[in-house]
């Protein structure tokens, strides 16, 4: 394929064939947001968020196409006036004839996916099994739970985790006995809340996600000792960046990993009065 020209539509079905958009959640918005299918595709741009900033990278850089795992268009909408910070994007990049794809919580399912990508950036190198397996592929599924090379301190798994991500303002907030010894680790990307059950039912010393909450996350730890590590959101899933530009390593096309940070928050204070 590396002599060959491709499309979008020849692009779009290599993500599809990987991340089939059946797997999506009813409540998601996945797949091509704008874009000719009939378009050369010679330059992909791979983000986390469809934003202004990662819109300003591919522009300059010459992109085709963005892909990202989060959507631009989550919750319907009737229009796109470029009044409004999406209708602005969808502008920018329909006036510069550049592409729109998401794979988002098809991406979350797919065997390998997102959580895969996270958990080796933390340090787990074997077999993977998902936190919450689908119904009709127990090899696919939310989150994923494996075994550390050799037993880590919580600190020293913590560590080990904050230099495998990708810098935040927020860095990692974690929860448990610094010294206590960490084998099996559960992992999530995005928001992981929702696992936290299923990562005490995998026997995980710890569970490493995103956006945890204050009364989920101390009603946790009241019940049991599985520590907790709470990263950035953004973070948690960027690595799977390049697990997706990976796909196109067979063609002709240059690929490239934003370098804009996207996470919400920008710097952290840590004054008090305790």
């Amino acid at each position: 394929m590396r002599s060959v020209s491709l499309t979008l539509a020849d692009i779009v079905g290599i993500f599809e064939d990987r991340y089939d958009p059946a797997w999506a959640e009813s409540w998601d918005a996945v797949g091509l947001v704008c874009g000719d299918p009939g378009a050369q595709v010679r330059r992909v741009l791979f983000a986390v968020d469809p934003v202004a900033e990662v819109a300003d990278e591919a522009l300059a850089w010459g992109a085709d196409l963005i892909v990202t795992h989060h959507p631009l268009l989550l919750r319907p909408v009737h229009g796109v006036p470029a009044t409004t910070p999406k209708g602005r994007l969808v502008h920018r990049l329909i006036r510069s004839g550049t592409a729109l794809f998401t794979a988002h919580t098809n991406a979350d399912v797919a065997d390998p996916g997102v959580s895969d990508a996270l958990a080796r950036a933390v340090g787990l190198t074997g077999d993977l099994r998902p936190l919450s397996p689908s119904p009709d592929d127990p090899r696919r599924g939310l989150g994923r739970v494996g075994e550390l090379p050799e037993p880590l301190t919580l600190r020293e798994f913590a560590a080990g985790a904050a230099e495998g991500l990708p810098a935040t303002a927020g860095g990692l907030r974690v929860a448990g006995d610094p010294d206590a010894l960490i084998r099996t680790v559960a992992v999530c990307g995005g928001a992981g809340d929702s696992l936290l059950g299923a990562a005490r039912a995998a026997g995980a010393d710890v569970y490493l996600t995103a956006d945890l909450r204050h009364h989920p996350a101390s009603e946790f730890r009241e019940a049991g000792t599985t520590a907790l590590v709470d990263a950035a959101h953004w973070a948690t899933e960027w690595p799977w960046l390049r697990d997706a530009a990976g796909l196109l390593g067979e063609t002709n096309v240059e690929t490239r990993i934003s370098a804009a940070v996207t996470d919400a928050w920008t710097f952290r204070s840590c004054e008090g009065s305790t």
